[in-house]
């Protein structure tokens, strides 16, 4: 086995250093799937560092790409008036936190610069983006003005919901379209979900990496580690469920994936997939046995890893 290299062993510190933080529920919920579905990557698909605020170099362009991020996050969930308090509330969830006033002066900066615009209603103040993001732009013009770590995540939230209330949705799904096999439907239901769920995870690595703040070495080996995980769960899989359900839900729609409304989550959403849960059963069955091996040997290795890192000290 080769010698853990040190962008893992930054990888390794900082995740286990930002998992021991978490405090946020829903945030908790993410973790809990990942735990759950893919042990082997856990706390490491959640880092989250940028070299100029390691630096403090360029620090006013990483608040403003953050914040506009924040906002993007809300605009794609339908809310497109955001105040002061939503942004500062959304960027200590993600990032670490920075005053309301460095909030405030940065909102001000954007609506001078004419990417935001002010609405006031009474005392409360609405900013609002002053032209629709663009869809279908490359993801490296992109990242250089939206931080994509509030959406990616967000949409995994909404996922990972799906993933704990597996049992519910099954049982819903039984009761109006037969009796089918609960366990094996709720099994590949899980299944389905998480995979979706780390491939969130793997779309926002390989947008991090291109991103002009970001330590680009680490988030190329989190693409890469987060990338075989997902290999191993879905390389014997059908390619129309990989394209139409895996990959369409996990990616969001500025880079051409499906535009998610929350109230379509517990209806067309968990109906597709618990369509695809039944009507590829024999597929599931088979890649599910082989994703159980890989994932023991995944651990082992990284147990290994960090035994070997523990010995070097």
């Amino acid at each position: 086995m080769s010698e853990i290299s040190e962008i893992e062993k930054l990888l390794i510190e900082g995740a286990k250093s930002e998992g021991s933080e978490i405090s946020d529920s829903e945030l908790k919920l993410i973790d809990k799937v990942i735990q759950d579905y893919a042990p082997e990557i856990a706390y490491l698909y959640q880092f989250r560092e940028d070299e100029s605020e390691e630096q403090q170099i360029k620090t006013g362009r990483l608040h403003e790409n953050r914040i506009l991020g924040i906002i993007l996050k809300f605009y794609l969930e339908g809310k497109k008036k955001i105040t002061t308090g939503e942004v500062e509330e959304e960027y200590k969830r993600y990032f670490k936190e920075i005053a309301r006033s460095t909030i405030s002066t940065y909102l001000n900066m954007l609506k001078n610069e004419s990417t935001l615009y002010k609405e006031r209603d009474g005392r409360v103040v609405y900013y609002i983006f002053y032209k629709d993001p663009p869809i279908g732009i490359k993801p490296f013009w992109f990242t250089r003005i939206f931080c994509i770590v509030p959406a990616y995540f967000d949409r995994a939230i909404i996922f990972s919901k799906l993933y704990i209330n597996a049992k519910k949705y099954v049982q819903q799904y039984n009761s109006i379209y037969g009796d089918g096999n609960k366990e094996l439907i709720f099994r590949n239901f899980k299944f389905i979900v998480g995979l979706i769920v780390l491939n969130i995870f793997k779309n926002r690595s390989s947008k991090c990496v291109l991103c002009q703040f970001s330590k680009r070495e680490v988030y190329n080996k989190l693409e890469e580690l987060i990338g075989v995980a997902v290999k191993d769960r879905s390389d014997v899989l059908p390619e129309e469920l990989l394209e139409d359900v895996i990959k369409k839900y996990s990616e969001i729609p500025t880079f051409d994936g499906i535009d998610i409304k929350r109230e379509e989550i517990e209806n067309d959403i968990t109906r597709e997939i618990l369509r695809c849960a039944e009507m590829y059963k024999k597929d599931l069955d088979f890649q599910i046995m082989v994703s159980i091996r890989r994932k023991d040997l995944r651990l082992k290795q990284k147990l290994a890893l960090e035994d070997q890192e523990i010995d070097s000290i």
